[in-house]
């Protein structure tokens, strides 16, 4: 799992568990994504001893943490999110599938390959690019490898 479905699950499973989010993905539709999958609190990690331990005591006390630099990105997002084809609203609605067929485009697999490793066929790996591409207003296997490492779906 990755810490979205990580986080999910608690969310589901445990909702007693209250999970703070330590990232190095300051990307506001990642940032976003994290909270909806049920995130309490989201830190990066280059945040200070002192901001950690508050986030902590917070999200104890409180059931939240969000500092003042998450605070303003996910206001700024939230108005990118009424417009249906801003980056942030398309990632949000990316399904699961979506999501590790964005993160397969960034390796040098063929989409045979793609397909095996997905356990689908090539035909569907195709109907995720063409979709993925129309979703995102992208052309190119490229294009879809970019918006990925853009977002935080990769990092390098």
């Amino acid at each position: 799992m990755d810490g979205y479905q990580a986080t999910e699950f608690l969310h589901y499973n445990y909702p007693q568990v209250k999970v703070l989010a330590l990232s190095t993905m300051d990307a506001d539709a990642a940032i976003i994504r994290m909270i909806k999958c049920g995130a309490k609190g989201y830190l990066l990690k280059d945040a200070d001893t002192e901001e950690l331990r508050l986030s902590f005591d917070e999200v104890l006390s409180k059931g939240y943490f969000y500092n003042e630099t998450i605070t303003r990105k996910v206001m700024q997002s939230v108005s990118q999110l009424a417009d249906s084809k801003s980056n942030a609203a398309v990632f949000v609605n990316l399904t699961e599938r979506e999501t590790e067929f964005l993160r397969w485009c960034c390796t040098e697999l063929a989409y045979k390959e793609i397909a095996d490793k997905m356990s689908i066929s090539v035909r569907t790996v195709e109907g995720y690019r063409d979709a993925l591409c129309e979703k995102l207003e992208l052309k190119t296997r490229i294009g879809l490898a970019l918006y990925a490492i853009k977002n935080g779906l990769v990092t390098l």
